[in-house]
């Protein structure tokens, strides 16, 4: 315990019996025969498996008692956890019955507007709906929701601290952007950012769920590769303008689920920024940036059109404001979002009904 007492634990600054890490009284065991030496058994209680000073903190042990005790005594020392370690991967969110990615080849489209009225137009259907925020350096669902000043809290379940996602509008939410200065640059190399996004994952209080929505950043990156080695997604949505431009990254999103190591289904496309209606004139359409191309790629490579939502002033607005265009079925847009919402129920369930579950991608060296 002397020599323990010299060895300071990072996460407290104190040093490990002070931080009261020390979970038994350390066990000695004297030598049998001339061969052998003499033992000590030693058992370190750290807050979570996962914590960044374990190693570190086990060596610094370790060696304190050879220094101060013997060189020549054969340490073992255990390690146990305040709160339970991670579920493996292919064991979270348990309770969450479909996961679907809204996905865009580019940015600019509108695909966080359509992920977060997705959500809330579902949850007004009566469902139990979470939403991830996974654009880690662009997060937009705080200010779309109006909660950037929420500060999510810990709670502790089945013996592990996890993250209580903050609630509006009867949605589940969380995003990197409660956690960062909504002025600084997120400036996180690819590892940092997946860790984060999993810890949002795995580290949440998400409970029972009947849609887990994905607001993925857009085009293909390290993002989307985690979370298709982290979450067997059901199905994706494709957010798209009508422009040619947009069409073509449109279908590089399209070719990354379908590609053979990843076989997420597409659910469909939704066709955003359609046309143009003024609010003083509600029957014009102004087809600003191509007509129907989302409809045409629909139907050329088979898969559902599952909505055209037009281009209208108070859709961002609306976003801008906190106040999702989804909460009303009263204006166009409202009713749009409602109806893709019964459009991605639809889908979702013949999905289910005719095809296998997606299976987790393989980690790269796993053997998959």
């Amino acid at each position: 315990m002397d020599a323990l007492e010299k060895v300071t634990y990072p996460g407290t600054k104190k040093n490990l019996v002070e931080s009261g890490m020390v979970a038994d009284t350390p066990s000695l065991t004297a030598p049998q025969n001339e061969d052998e030496q003499w033992k000590v058994r030693v058992v370190l209680e750290f807050p979570r498996d996962t914590d960044p000073f374990l190693k570190s903190t086990v060596k610094a042990a370790e060696a304190a008692i050879h220094y101060h005790v013997s060189p020549d005594i054969e340490v073992t020392i255990e390690t146990e956890f305040k709160s339970k370690p991670r579920p493996e991967v292919g064991k979270m969110l348990p309770q969450v019955k479909n996961i679907i990615a809204v996905s865009s080849g580019k940015g600019g489209v509108g695909k966080s507007t359509v992920s977060a009225n997705l959500a809330i137009a579902l949850a007004r259907l009566g469902y139990k709906v979470g939403l991830l925020d996974a654009d880690i350096f662009g997060p937009s669902m705080p200010k779309m929701f109006d909660v950037e000043d929420a500060r999510p809290y810990a709670v502790h379940v089945d013996g592990r601290d996890l993250i209580e996602p903050v609630e509006k509008y009867g949605i589940k939410l969380l995003s990197i952007g409660f956690f960062v200065s909504p002025e600084t640059a997120t400036l996180w190399r690819g590892g940092m950012a997946s860790n984060a996004l999993k810890q949002l994952i795995a580290d949440a209080n998400w409970g029972e769920l009947d849609y887990f929505i994905l607001d993925t950043p857009p085009g293909t990156s390290d993002i989307h590769l985690t979370l298709l080695q982290t979450l067997a997604i059901t199905g994706a949505v494709i957010v798209s303008t009508p422009q040619n431009v947009a069409l073509a990254d449109a279908r590089k999103g399209i070719d990354m689920y379908r590609n053979e190591k990843v076989n997420v289904p597409i659910l469909g496309l939704v066709e955003n920024m359609a046309w143009f209606t003024p609010a003083e004139l509600p029957e014009n359409k102004y087809y600003l940036f191509g007509r129907e191309g989302v409809k045409r790629l629909a139907e050329e490579m088979n898969i559902p059109l599952l909505a055209q939502i037009p281009v209208v002033q108070s859709i961002c607005e609306s976003g801008d404001n906190g106040q999702p265009a989804a909460l009303s079925s009263e204006t166009m847009t409202g009713l749009a979002f409602l109806n893709l919402a019964q459009a991605v129920v639809t889908v979702t369930n013949r999905r289910n009904r005719e095809q296998a579950p997606t299976r987790i991608v393989g980690v790269k060296g796993s053997g998959e």
